[in-house]
């Protein structure tokens, strides 16, 4: 008796349409909104935020000076590498610095130092907290997404959110001081303006860059002490 067989080709199974189509749309949307992540800080920052500000475009400085050897943003001698930090000797080294608004509370403040991922630094040769004169604080910061206020590297990313008569406090030497701000505006990287000491009061500067998680300008929020 006579066998027949019957060959069959099989074919490789087909990804149902409908599911190719899910992911794709999954990993587009995923795409849209890291894009959106990282680009809604810097327009919002743009369009809502900077044009309250006063701005500066005097620049003593070329943007190459400092744009160009700005390769560590977390050393704070790069931020003005034309200009150095003066070092004074002084017994007080350090400081505690809180801004409620922002959930800011006992940061380190070291004077005259470089590390901006272990503190807040301020600038050596700049006025001392109380003091007449006009004392200036840097701090880094990224994308406000990535804000923690414990930690030295995201510190400063949402100051642009603060307002004029908003408070900073200061505890130094034993003493507390309150300073409530005056001013906030953008200046070219450059522009070291914002280190001039003004002495007919006790006045207060935090700078770090903006648009958030970029390098390509400065804010400085000035504030001054309030009388208690």
């Amino acid at each position: 008796m006579a066998a027949y067989y019957i060959y069959l080709k099989k074919y490789p199974k087909v990804i149902n349409q409908t599911v190719s189509l899910r992911l794709s749309l999954l990993f587009l949307s995923g795409g849209f909104l890291l894009l959106l992540l990282v680009a809604w800080p810097i327009l919002t920052f743009e369009f809502l935020l900077a044009p309250k500000y006063s701005t500066n475009v005097v620049s003593p400085l070329s943007g190459e000076q400092v744009l160009g050897t700005q390769t560590d943003l977390t050393q704070a001698s790069n931020w003005f590498p034309a200009v150095n930090q003066r070092t004074e000797q002084s017994k007080i080294t350090s400081y505690i610095l809180s801004i409620p608004k922002l959930g800011i509370k006992d940061a380190a403040v070291i004077i005259g130092s470089d590390d901006l991922s272990k503190s807040l630094i301020q600038w050596g040769g700049t006025g001392v907290p109380g003091d007449f004169g006009n004392t200036v604080i840097f701090g880094h910061s990224v994308l406000p997404t990535f804000f923690d206020p414990k930690n030295y590297m995201t510190i400063f990313s949402t100051l642009p959110t603060l307002k004029e008569k908003d408070e900073i406090l200061i505890y130094f030497d034993g003493i507390s001081y309150k300073y409530q701000i005056i001013e906030m505006k953008v200046v070219d990287p450059a522009d070291i303006s914002i280190l001039e000491q003004k002495f007919d009061d006790s006045y207060l500067t935090l700078v770090t860059c903006v648009p958030p998680g970029t390098y390509w300008k400065r804010l400085a929020v000035r504030a001054k002490l309030v009388k208690i």
